[in-house]
């Protein structure tokens, strides 16, 4: 099992999202996008998806060496010594790397980065951007009537926002995942993935959660996930299923959950359970079997 990886896509729940804004042109808040087949679509950033995660798990209790700073003008974090993997959770699962020279002098002989080894990429919209947005006033604040004033006058705020689910994948070396704690933090951790909630939250204002709709993952020896980590179709489906097949996919690799299963039609779900697929109605109970699978500790 040690020398197993893990690859997976997860797909969200559709609803309308205003998250992972970028500058704002005038009073025009944007949504950050990339282009693909001709048209655009919204994304979220995995460094998004990976501050909820290490927040999520802070909760969780785990011991963690980064934390967000709130009362600062600007992002900000605080950490609380030299990074140590094999003491703080964060600097295990997420890596780090410091730029400090002074600080990387002082401890000499303990590394000064190090990789992540939860891999993830861009979460990205199902449907395409269809520039719908939203309109709000700020309200006044006249300086006589109040200790203090945003503005001297009212504005009105133009927000981009879409109605999509997300798709994005993540990977795990599970053998790098065997030492010391490390296995009970990737168990927390993959728990959090099946949780996962406030992700670029609009400065606190929105809610869209990142948790599984559906998932796809595959536990294999190969490098590569070996399928399409974007597959996902507008309406929920994932034509890769088709390739599990003795001549393509190994069934026995994969496993799938969520809504993919509970919509799954009677003789597709009897054919893949013919080929060894693991299936789970919900997602959540499928990641805690594969913690199961990988005998990761008790978080």
């Amino acid at each position: 099992m040690t020398d197993l990886n893990l690859f997976a896509t997860v797909l969200t729940h559709a609803a309308p999202s205003s998250n992972y804004r970028g500058e704002s042109e005038e009073n025009r808040t944007v949504l950050q996008k990339i282009s693909k087949g001709g048209h655009e679509y919204t994304v979220i950033s995995p460094e998004s998806m990976r501050n909820a995660l290490r927040e999520m798990l802070a909760t969780k209790g785990l011991p963690m060496n980064r934390s967000r700073l709130h009362d600062e003008d600007q992002l900000a974090v605080k950490y609380e010594s030299f990074p140590d993997a094999a003491k703080y959770a964060d600097d295990f699962l997420m890596g780090f790397m410091v730029a400090d020279t002074d600080a990387i002098k002082k401890h000499k002989g303990k590394p000064a980065k190090r990789d992540s080894v939860l891999r993830m990429n861009l979460a990205v919209a199902l449907t395409p951007y269809r520039f719908n947005a939203t309109f709000h006033q700020s309200p006044l604040s006249p300086k006589e009537k109040s200790a203090f004033t945003n503005a001297n006058t009212s504005a009105l705020l133009h927000r981009e926002v879409s109605h999509t689910a997300y798709q994005y994948p993540f990977a795990l070396a599970l053998g790098d995942c065997r030492a010391g704690d490390a296995p009970k933090w990737t168990r927390a951790l993959l728990e959090s993935i099946g949780e996962l909630s406030n992700v670029a939250g609009g400065h606190a204002r929105s809610l869209y959660e990142m948790a599984p709709r559906s998932i796809v993952l595959r536990l294999t020896k190969s490098l590569v996930a070996g399928y399409d980590s974007y597959g996902f179709q507008e309406g929920g489906s994932f034509s890769e299923l088709a390739r599990i097949n003795d001549k393509d996919l190994p069934g026995k690799e994969f496993w799938i959950g969520g809504e993919l299963v509970r919509s799954m039609p009677e003789a597709e779900r009897k054919r893949l359970e013919g080929q060894g697929v693991h299936l789970f109605e919900n997602p959540q109970r499928l990641l805690a079997a594969i913690a199961d699978e990988a005998k990761l500790g008790k978080a």
